[in-house]
């Protein structure tokens, strides 16, 4: 797949997030290479051209650390996530290294930082994230090659992943598993998500945890998979994210397996 660059400037670097446990979101990219079928962040935006051409164009900030750095000069410290919208470390981070050069600015003026990512590029900044005043989260939806390239097709493989955590958790690095987006009858069974909480163990992370978000043009983009993995799926998929009794199966399945392997484990959004 072809995916088209190219750079934008931007008026702002930091934005006021909502998110739980954050002051603050930096979004180095407008697009994301990884192309995830079930992400929702082109709903986020608004517009449907983005939402249909999502993992097939990549804009960089190509400003953003001088906007950053002026920013920095009147913004009250906080945790900034980096990023909430799309990966910081998507394979044009490689070249331009803009989040590499947001997270040296945030450190030095005693922001913390929360990454999170898909890519085993993240450990490129060994030498920058260090324990403290960094926190490294890690999407892993499922330990399965096969399926994780069906839903993530750009993405470091979940081996590569895992891997990352491992390397900043012997760091001294405060690690977490995003397990998510948990989608029914595709990575929601006890076997896929044991192997994740297995993860969370291994390598001393936090689980949080959370179910598919159906917001506009996200089932479209998922249909391809879940017909070809689970035919007829799609019709009941409404009605089946709607059930409490399937979400409240999957959140004990989650619950339990951590429970039971000692894993410090949340719901990204409590309900």
């Amino acid at each position: 797949m072809s995916v088209e660059y190219s750079s934008i400037k931007c008026k702002s670097a930091l934005s006021p997030s909502k998110l739980p446990g954050l002051k603050y979101s930096l979004n180095p990219y407008l697009g994301c290479e990884h192309g995830c079928v079930y992400c929702y962040s082109p709903s986020t935006l608004r517009d449907e051209w983005i939402a249909m051409n999502w993992g097939k164009f990549v804009r960089a900030k190509q400003n953003i650390a001088e906007v950053l750095a002026k920013e920095l000069r009147k913004k009250t410290p906080g945790t900034v996530g980096v990023s909430t919208i799309c990966d910081p470390y998507q394979p044009l981070e490689a070249k331009l290294e803009l989040t590499r050069k947001c997270i040296e600015l945030l450190s030095q003026e005693g922001f913390d930082v929360c990454i999170q990512t898909k890519s085993n590029l993240v450990l490129r900044d060994e030498d920058v994230i260090k324990p403290g005043g960094f926190e490294v989260g890690v999407t892993i939806t499922t330990m399965n090659t096969e399926l994780a390239g069906a839903l993530e097709p750009h993405a470091s493989p979940p081996d590569a992943r895992a891997q990352v955590l491992e390397e900043f958790s012997a760091r001294g690095v405060a690690t977490w598993i995003f397990l998510g987006p948990i989608i029914s009858e595709i990575n929601d069974s006890e076997e896929n998500i044991r192997r994740v909480v297995e993860v969370a163990k291994r390598t001393n992370s936090r689980l949080i945890y959370d179910r598919l978000n159906l917001r506009r043009w996200v089932l479209g983009r998922l249909t391809p998979v879940l017909e070809k993995k689970r035919p007829g799926l799609v019709k009941r998929y409404p009605s089946l994210s709607r059930d409490p009794k399937n979400w409240r199966r999957v959140s004990s399945n989650v619950e339990s397996a951590c429970s039971e392997l000692g894993v410090r484990c949340e719901p990204a959004f409590p309900r």
